[in-house]
């Protein structure tokens, strides 16, 4: 085992030298070794072509099937190199110059995007990038020409983070696309993009967006810190680079945002929050994270703010249901019926009468039951997976409420959380939820209501030690910051949001409004 260890080391070392060989001066031997490393794969093109007076000068081009844009290639490069020179000078040019390359940059070439490349490494990485790569033998210099192209899905509206009012663009696969739909919102020159590419394998594209006056620098600098600290083989969704540079590893809250909507991005950035864009996955990651966002939708904003208060009250309110209601159920059912009215306890008492389990484990199968139904649900076909949740969940409660196993208003409590769990805007926070419950149900069935105080303290002091890129997680809440309350519980109007979160941002001034007044007002 050791030496099959020691020979795929030493294999992978020989590999990442052989990257950074310079390109040769002999197009053959190019040709070749890019042949070698790729293990003649079958979709790498390569294209032997001459070019100059009566074909004097040989050149390749090699590019990826199905990455780049083999008709643009075939008009603008290959036809102008080969039918469109037909000026003698320009092609005694190519034969007698010692700048060979740099005339052919400059006048053959008629694309828009041309780099110079100078070593394999580069050169592999272009390739398998969807670029294409141009050589020309007796030079040791090449060019990666910008011709992607590949089958992509489109600008459609998000699945996952749906708006009754509001724009119905969502975020694609695409990385160049999804840094397009922000800059359409965003026209402001101080909005800034950094790229990095991430992963010694897939090598992908990463793109950091924040507006330069607004976005703090320390939690800039925090970021790059983390991201350059990644050492992965491949990045395959944003997710792997959101469990990379979280905050705590463990906690069931998260310390990232996601979504996959421009305009929720767009208004991030202007409050001095920072993206990071990700090739291959239309969800967007945003740092730092709040508690208080994770209630939050942009919805809130294109509503009155009346409309939008209740809504956001609403959202708290069925996450503590979420998180609370069957372990009250239990505590009460099991230590305190005297907090119960004489009917209603009677009531409850007749139909667990020929219930045979505890509360404790009445819960806990009703609540197992829903979770496998609710995954179930998202694994089957779309077209019966809804239907199978709810048919499923219709049958299995009613029969188990006739066979005696479950009581009724257990089904109605564990129906209502199951609901309540959907009603926050972010996937992420219903989670958290839906695994903190059982700790609740446990302690409750154990110690009744003061055990479910005491996990409510837990909780309380565990989000108090967390933390964003630096930012107290429950900020404006602990640390306490009266004037930044305007958009917690209640939505203010918009004209009284006069003025950003200053723990986000170095620009508190988010606009200046005056009221105006009539003639006959005045």
């Amino acid at each position: 085992m050791t030496s099959i260890t020691k020979k795929n080391n030493a294999s992978n070392d020989t590999s990442s030298s052989n990257e950074k060989i310079s390109i040769k001066s002999n197009l053959q031997d190019n040709l070749q070794f890019i042949k070698d490393t790729l293990g003649e794969s079958t979709d790498i093109i390569f294209r032997e072509i001459r070019i100059g007076k009566d074909g004097a000068i040989k050149a390749g081009i090699i590019y990826t099937d199905g990455l780049s844009d083999a008709t643009s290639l075939q008009n603008f490069v290959l036809e102008t190199l080969m039918l469109d020179i037909e000026n003698t000078e320009l092609e005694e040019n190519l034969i007698t110059t010692s700048n060979l390359m740099n005339t052919l940059k400059d006048v053959a070439l008629t694309v828009g995007e041309i780099k110079d490349l100078i070593n394999f490494e580069d050169l592999l990485t272009a390739l398998l990038s969807g670029d294409a790569i141009f050589l020309v033998d007796g030079n040791s210099k090449g060019f990666i020409i910008g011709n992607k192209h590949w089958a992509e899905r489109g600008v459609t509206e998000p699945t996952a983070q749906s708006v009754v009012r509001g724009p119905r663009e969502g975020f694609s696969e695409n990385l160049r696309i999804n840094t397009a739909l922000i800059r359409r919102i965003i026209k402001d020159p101080n909005l800034w993009m950094e790229s990095k590419v991430i992963g010694k394998r897939s090598k992908t594209n990463i793109a950091i967006m924040y507006i330069k006056d607004v976005a703090k620098n320390s939690v800039l600098e925090e970021l790059r810190t983390r991201l350059d600290s990644i050492d992965i083989d491949g990045i395959l969704e944003s997710a792997n680079i959101e469990e990379l540079i979280q905050d705590s590893k463990y906690s069931p809250f998260p310390t990232v945002y996601n979504t996959e909507r421009p305009d929720s991005t767009a208004a991030s950035l202007l409050e001095g929050q920072i993206a990071i864009l990700i090739d291959g996955t239309p969800f967007v990651l945003i740092v730092p994270a709040l508690f208080t966002q994770f209630f939050q939708s942009t919805e809130d904003y294109y509503q009155r703010s009346t409309m939008a208060s209740l809504i956001r009250l609403l959202r708290f309110f069925a996450f503590g249901i979420s998180l609370l209601a069957p372990g009250l159920y239990v505590a009460i059912i099991t230590f305190h019926h005297e907090m119960l009215p004489s009917p209603l306890l009677i009531s409850l008492a007749a139909q667990r009468e020929n219930v045979p389990f505890p509360a404790f484990i009445e819960v806990m199968i009703m609540e197992i039951a829903f979770e496998i139904l609710r995954e179930a649900g998202l694994r089957m076909p779309r077209v019966i997976g809804a239907a199978m949740s709810i048919v499923g969940g219709f049958v299995i409660g009613t029969a188990a409420v006739e066979a005696g196993i479950i009581s009724a208003a257990m089904v109605i409590v564990v129906s209502l959380t199951a609901i309540a769990s959907f009603v926050p805007p972010s996937y992420d926070i219903a989670i958290a939820s839906r695994m903190l419950r059982f700790m609740f149900i446990a302690l409750a069935a154990m110690f009744g209501l003061y055990g479910m105080t005491i996990g409510l303290i837990a909780l309380i002091l565990h989000l108090c030690s967390l933390s964003s890129f630096g930012i107290p997680y429950m900020t404006p809440l602990a640390p306490f910051i009266p004037s930044a309350q305007k958009d917690i519980f209640i939505r203010q109007p918009l004209w009284k949001l006069t003025t950003r979160p200053s723990f986000l941002s170095k620009n508190k001034i988010r606009q200046r409004y005056e009221n105006p007044k009539s003639d006959k007002d005045k």
